[in-house]
């Protein structure tokens, strides 16, 4: 017997779903508003239209934050599975154009992004100029697979059938680097030893991951040996220029800047790391993200 599906039934307002999706990983309206670009209120209408649409309640209100009730946590695992495959669609329906125009998102991190792609995007731009370049600029990584970004420059090796990913670099290693005025006034350190008791590592956050990796490169700093923090990378860059300690910086960048010197020159390089440029696989097959893949994989090559 053939089954026969009544469409006519099928009234489902994705705008809706999203809304509720969004704000049960957001955990308020405000955020999920923030998330989506919208306003906060008419965020909120969607949300109460699909609650009157399903004749369930799908928030309870903790406090300043909505908690999902029991039947709004069996329903956002749907809707998460619906998300995804909207996602999916979008990847390939986005691999199938051959034109050279439109928005191609690259993500990179700070150093990268502020330092290293300009030359390529320039190049981009010259030759296809109808092509948008939108840069995802952050030291996490990206999620090429939900399209937060098309292309990304990544230091690890990724993983996933569904990537597409071109080593272009086997070793980015990554120095201490200082400004001339700030290793005079340390006493021009010849020696780790004599480094470690002198100087101020510029560090991230509390955490010791930093200091750690500057011992595991031969210098043997103390716990306390990074009085000045900023999560901010390129803020952490231009205090080294300016003199108040010693940075963390790749080659490619620390080696051009000429208001700094390597700190011990002869000294291993702290971190060692590969690039690499990845994409979707379904997105390699659109040529405008092939076009950017490709170019960036030769220019970051070339450094």
């Amino acid at each position: 017997m053939l089954f026969c599906m009544d469409w006519s039934k099928f009234a489902f307002d994705w705008n809706r779903a999203r809304a509720f999706l969004v704000t049960a990983e957001e955990g308020s309206l405000s955020a999920a508003a923030r998330a989506l670009g919208q306003a906060q209120p008419t965020l909120g209408r969607q949300v109460t239209a699909l609650e009157e649409e399903l004749g369930v309640a799908l928030f309870e209100r903790v406090g300043h934050r909505l908690v999902l009730t029991k039947t709004g946590a069996e329903l956002v695992e749907q809707v998460r599975h619906m998300s995804e495959a909207a996602a999916r669609f979008s990847l390939i329906a986005a691999g199938q154009s051959q034109a050279v125009e439109g928005v191609v998102r690259l993500a990179a991190s700070q150093a990268v992004a502020a330092y290293l792609l300009a030359p390529v995007i320039k190049q981009l731009r010259d030759h296809h100029p109808a092509l948008e370049i939108e840069i995802v600029v952050s030291n996490t990584s990206s999620d090429l697979r939900r399209r937060e970004a098309d292309v990304a420059v990544r230091h690890y090796r990724p993983e996933g059938d569904d990537l597409v990913a071109k080593l272009v670099r086997e070793v980015s290693p990554a120095h201490l680097y200082a400004a001339p005025s700030y290793l005079k006034r340390i006493g021009h350190p010849k020696t780790p030893e004599e480094l470690a008791d002198r100087a101020c590592v510029l560090g991230f956050d509390e955490r010791p991951r930093l200091l750690q990796a500057v011992r595991a490169g031969g210098v043997p700093v103390t716990d306390d040996a990074s009085p000045i923090r900023v999560e901010d990378h390129l803020v952490q860059w231009e205090l080294c220029k300016q003199g108040l300690g010693l940075g963390v910086m790749m080659e490619e960048v620390g080696s051009r800047e000429r208001r700094v010197r390597r700190v011990l020159p002869q000294a291993p390089p702290l971190v060692t790391l590969p690039t690499w440029v990845v994409s979707h696989r379904e997105l390699r097959t659109s040529r405008k993200i092939r076009v950017v893949f490709d170019a960036l994989a030769e220019h970051l090559t070339s450094l």
